[in-house]
């Protein structure tokens, strides 16, 4: 191994269908890992997509790959981590990391970014959520207001003495 570079594995899985698009959404995810300065990919396994075994679930399919990596420093692990989202990250080369404060007050800078952007989509969410759900509780009592301001067709023997009253009055008028 290069001095001072690290010797990382990353899994990566996806889920979806149909099989053949997560095979290539997969290589696609893989190539973009390859494209970062100062990564490269020394060895990849792509499995074939099998069919998710849970119960009331059809026609979705699970893969995933091994990636293995040699990188110039500790704060591209953590990048890739943070941006790429694997399944599972190990160091394997070397077996003991010296890092410097100033390397690690960076990376928990970049980790605490990351949980503030995630924190402000998830409470947007819950306001977009609460707004509409409160829309649509307005909108179903208003339609309940409308369904009982509707009035019925009057039907029985109300409506054939009505008819029978209109004829009398044209037939007077004849």
């Amino acid at each position: 191994m290069v001095e001072d570079k690290i010797k990382a594995l990353f899994v990566f899985e996806v889920m979806g269908r149909p099989p053949e698009h997560l095979k290539k959404a997969l290589e696609e995810h893989i190539s973009t890992l390859g494209k970062n300065k100062g990564v490269e990919i020394t060895r990849k396994e792509v499995h074939e997509p099998k069919p998710l075994e849970k119960e009331g679930v059809e026609d979705l399919f699970t893969t995933f790959a091994e990636v293995e990596v040699l990188v110039d420093n500790i704060n591209l692990i953590f990048e890739i981590t943070l941006n790429m989202l694997p399944a599972h990250a190990e160091i394997l080369e070397p077996a003991e990391i010296k890092l410097k404060n100033f390397d690690l007050s960076g990376v928990i800078s970049n980790l605490s970014i990351k949980l503030h952007k995630y924190d402000e989509v998830a409470k947007t969410i819950t306001m977009e959520r609460t707004v509409l759900i409160n829309r649509l509780q307005e909108m179903q009592e208003k339609i309940n207001s409308l369904e009982g301001n509707i009035k019925k067709p009057k039907t029985g023997k109300k409506e054939t003495d009505k008819k029978k009253s209109s004829k009398k009055k044209s037939s007077k008028k004849k």
